[in-house]
């Protein structure tokens, strides 16, 4: 499947910024299921100077300064991505606890990459009730496949879909407690949960195709992957119980939303602003 994705960021400033610093990942990554055709970063003003590079978790960065006043700010990441399905999912045979134990022991260098992924990160602190909440999904000697894929069913069902009912920001105890957000919240509490029983999880951002009947289509997206030792990473959208295929363009990967923020920076001036985001 071939897809032409463009994400579009506007700020609106109250008064005029003499200067601002902006980082961002727009990029799709290129991976064995994913291809990258055409990919550009369009800045209004235009920068001064713009840079590209990986960061650690290997995403397309551009980061760029505009040294002209402005009160109006837009910045574009256009691209052209061709997306295969991924392999099928792998037999349901390696429990949990040998996943674990394979995680631990992390004896080639893949298991030690995902090593990485066991750990808090700033955005997913593990705490004892994302471990008490995953705990009838992880019982003794069950299939991994099977524990995680009843975990990403049991966050659709029980977690309500609902736009500007969390920010970003908010802790994450708090969006297991009120059990709603949005898939940024539903992404980092599999992750946390997971981590809790000290399995690898990363946080996926990207996009839905244009028109798909699911939760989060045209719009920024987030998802989860899970380490499958002797197979690698698969991919769940616990806010669409679906196992992300050609349907899904992957933009960026870390440990969080932290690691993947689509446009971060700061200004020098501007009192207040707006942001609109439309994909």
């Amino acid at each position: 499947m071939r897809y032409r994705a463009t994400h579009v960021t506007t700020y609106r400033y109250q008064e005029p910024v003499a200067q601002c610093l902006t980082e961002v990942r727009l990029t799709p990554r290129s991976f064995p299921n994913q291809r990258v055709l055409y990919s550009n970063i369009i800045v209004d003003p235009p920068p001064a100077l713009l840079e590209r590079r990986q960061d650690y978790f290997g995403n397309e960065v551009a980061a760029f300064t505009v040294v002209r006043a402005h009160d109006r700010f837009t910045v574009t990441g256009d691209s052209i991505v061709e997306v295969t399905a991924p392999s099928p999912a792998p037999q349901p045979q390696l429990t949990w606890e040998a996943a674990r134990g394979v995680l631990a022991d992390h004896p080639d260098a893949v298991s030690l990459e995902a090593y990485e992924f066991v750990f808090d990160s700033p955005y997913v602190p593990v705490f004892d009730a994302l471990a008490e909440y995953a705990k009838p999904s992880f019982s003794a000697n069950r299939p991994l496949v099977d524990a995680v894929s009843e975990l990403s069913h049991r966050i659709y069902e029980e977690f309500r879909y609902k736009p500007t009912s969390t920010s970003i920001d908010m802790p994450l105890n708090e969006v297991l407690a009120k059990r709603r957000g949005v898939c940024q919240d539903f992404a980092h509490i599999m992750i946390g949960a997971l981590r809790s029983y000290h399995l690898a999880a990363r946080y996926v951002s990207g996009y839905l195709r244009s028109g798909a009947k699911y939760q989060g289509a045209e719009a920024s997206h987030a998802w989860v992957s899970v380490f499958i030792p002797g197979y690698g990473w698969m991919d769940l959208d616990p806010t669409n119980d679906v196992r992300p295929t050609d349907g899904h363009v992957t933009v960026a990967w870390g440990r969080d939303y932290g690691d993947v923020t689509p446009v971060k920076g700061i200004s020098l001036g501007g009192g207040g602003q707006t942001v609109g985001v439309e994909v």
